[in-house]
């Protein structure tokens, strides 16, 4: 039974300071960890960031919970067997162009973490640096177990079903166009009432922050106020409770005597949150030619070069497009960075069919892509009139490392071997000399 504050269910803000208790008294005042905290608490700083980190980019909580959080047995190895991190080398790199039907949803009784599979990603959680990319089918609650990913922080994409990130800092309703976004190393548990999808991009690198407006100015794209995070809340459970972690790319188990979920007051601005993405102001032309698509990130995770992205959140949402003379679906392009694609609901206006929702694709560095066939003949036809483009979000993780899928991926029968085939059948252009 979780127990909270009867107050409202979020705070609002992204990377403020926050200071929420399940139980009026609980949180100290005055003092991080004062000698005795109230009510037999254990005090305990939840880290983020190295401690010597600029205060503006520093992330810290500090959490006072029923028992310390090392009351625990050792960890050992779980043989989930779909779950992995960079180095991804099982498998040797593609630059081929892939698409994946949706992950299909479990028949048999299976939770969240049963049916999280990795389909690739790059880089590594010991260098800091890099992503991993997986998907998740499930259709039970978790129970008796709690999750936690000590390799990288997790921005989650739900894509079907109502499901709930119980988190040890309260928790979190989720649904198709809300993301979530949960700190290294906060433990959860994930709770639906039906089948669930989603994606998981799994960040090794910077945390997420809101990207700078340069020219935008101070207003566009995801605002602060909306996204929001838990008030506390804690389970007080004296029955075991096993604890899932990954670490190394590997996933463990071991056995908690009680819910480690048991924070009943935290403060700090290292914490979950959820945001909406019918909340994004969407930035485009009002004149004509085809903005980039950085325009549409929500979210970065930026790297030691500037301008350079560890890796973008970015989204494809509904908005009007009002360009003139103006090719307006997604063009025919290269990119240095690597993408991978997935689709909440509708359709993605550069592709007319094979990319569902629950479904994926991957352009790697240089790998060109664009419009299929049909896409490309109705858009050089169709009347330039202003035309909003409704019921569809599509997103994408876009990294600056190639992206290396798994062997599971490459074998999997959702994998689509005719991808290709929607590039051909164009036509010729004629040059007249």
């Amino acid at each position: 039974m979780t127990t909270g504050s009867n107050g409202p269910r979020y705070m609002t803000g992204f990377g403020n300071h926050f200071a929420t208790e399940a139980a009026p008294g609980a949180l100290p005042q005055g003092r991080n960890s004062p000698q005795k905290p109230p009510m037999g608490l254990y005090a305990e700083q939840l880290s983020g960031t190295a401690f010597t980190a600029p205060r503006a980019e520093n992330r810290r909580s500090w959490l006072y919970r029923l028992r310390p959080s090392a009351q625990h047995p050792a960890y050992r190895p779980f043989d989930q067997g779909r779950v992995r991190s960079g180095p991804f080398t099982e498998a040797p790199p593609s630059p081929n162009r892939m698409r994946w039907d949706p992950l299909p949803l479990p028949e048999a009784p299976t939770d969240w973490v049963e049916g999280l599979v990795t389909y690739g990603g790059n880089g590594d959680p010991e260098a800091l640096t890099g992503t991993g990319i997986h998907l998740y089918a499930a259709n039970r609650s978790m129970t008796d177990r709690v999750f936690y990913c000590a390799d990288g922080e997790l921005l989650i994409v739900p894509q079907a079903g109502e499901q709930t990130f119980v988190t040890e800092m309260g928790p979190i309703d989720a649904r198709p166009g809300l993301i979530v976004v949960i700190p290294r190393g906060v433990r959860f548990r994930v709770e639906c009432s039906g089948p669930i999808r989603g994606y998981v991009c799994e960040n090794y690198g910077a945390p997420f922050r809101l990207p700078d407006l340069g020219p935008i100015g101070s207003n566009g794209l995801a605002n602060p106020r909306d996204f929001r995070t838990p008030v506390a809340a804690f389970e007080d459970v004296d029955r075991p409770t096993e604890c899932v972690q990954k670490y190394g790319g590997r996933l463990w188990t071991t056995t908690f005597d009680h819910s480690p979920l048991d924070v009943v007051a935290w403060h700090g601005n290292l914490a979950p949150c959820v945001y909406d993405t019918a909340d994004f102001n969407t930035i485009g032309t009002v004149s004509y030619d085809h903005p980039d698509p950085s325009i549409f990130t929500v979210l970065t995770s930026p790297s030691d070069t500037p301008g350079t992205a560890n890796c973008d959140f970015v989204i494809f949402p509904p908005r009007w497009m009002v360009a003139e003379d103006t090719f307006r679906p997604p063009w025919f392009h290269r990119n240095v960075m690597s993408e991978f694609m997935g689709l909440v609901v509708g359709e993605y206006d550069a592709k007319v069919g094979g990319f569902a929702p629950g479904g994926a694709s991957l352009h790697n560095c240089m790998s060109g892509h664009g419009p299929d066939q049909a896409s490309y003949d109705k858009a050089v036809k169709a009347e330039l009139k202003p035309v909003k483009i409704e019921n569809t979000l599509a997103f994408m993780f876009e990294t600056r490392l190639p992206i290396r899928t798994t062997q599971w991926a490459q074998s999997s029968p959702t994998m689509q071997l005719d991808y290709d085939e929607v590039w051909t059948g164009f036509d010729k252009g004629r040059v007249t000399i």
